[in-house]
């Protein structure tokens, strides 16, 4: 993925998040800015929705309306819209998840750049991302970066739980443990302490 100068990553962040709002699809913000905004490592890719299957049709639409350029690759569990040289993936059937009204539900509401914008939440993100890594992309260092930073905001147990069939998921967190990112997994109790955050939560 190509890296971008994070004011267009910003802009393209908010014109996104009006369009669905307009539109009224459900949609999260998922990937690496919904772990950036939790407080991880700053990113420079690509923007990630996650919306419901029903839903990908109108947020697609949605995007276009507001002047992005839209892209249907073969894969056929996401669409693509281009607002210049910014991609925004609006993904419907992300792997070893079902986006379904309970994950919808499941996300936080957070003010972000001063704008308020729903967040996938933390183990629907990490799950989607280990159930990602296959024998192509076992690639582990973003998210060794990102559990680190976020340790202390992670449900270890369920975690786990929920990756358990994937190979490469075990292989995670073995190094995990090793590093002392990760407690071992007889320790890897429900955790619900909140870590250093560039966002606030927005009350209701």
């Amino acid at each position: 993925m190509p890296d971008h100068p994070f004011d267009d990553i910003e802009a393209s962040l908010k014109k996104s998040v009006a369009a669905f709002r307009e539109a009224g699809v459900p949609a999260l913000l998922a990937g690496s800015l919904a772990v950036w905004a939790r407080g991880g490592p700053e990113t420079r890719h690509d923007l990630d929705f996650v919306v419901r299957p029903e839903d990908a049709e109108r947020a697609l639409q949605a995007l276009v309306d507001a002047g992005m350029k839209e892209e249907r690759p073969p894969e056929g569990w996401l669409y693509k819209a281009w607002d210049g040289e910014v991609l925004v993936d609006v993904i419907f059937e992300p792997r070893g998840l079902l986006v379904d009204d309970e994950l919808i539900a499941r996300g936080e509401e957070r003010e972000v750049m001063a704008i308020g914008i729903r967040l996938m939440a933390l183990e629907d993100v990490l799950t989607s991302k280990l159930m990602a890594l296959d024998e192509h992309s076992a690639d582990y260092s973003q998210l060794l970066l990102m559990t680190l930073t976020l340790r202390e905001q992670i449900d270890w147990h369920a975690l786990r739980g929920r990756t358990r069939e994937s190979a490469f998921a075990k292989a995670f967190f073995t190094l995990a443990e090793e590093l002392q990112i990760a407690p071992q997994a007889d320790d890897s109790a429900p955790q619900a302490t909140a870590a250093r955050a560039r966002v606030r939560v927005v009350e209701a």
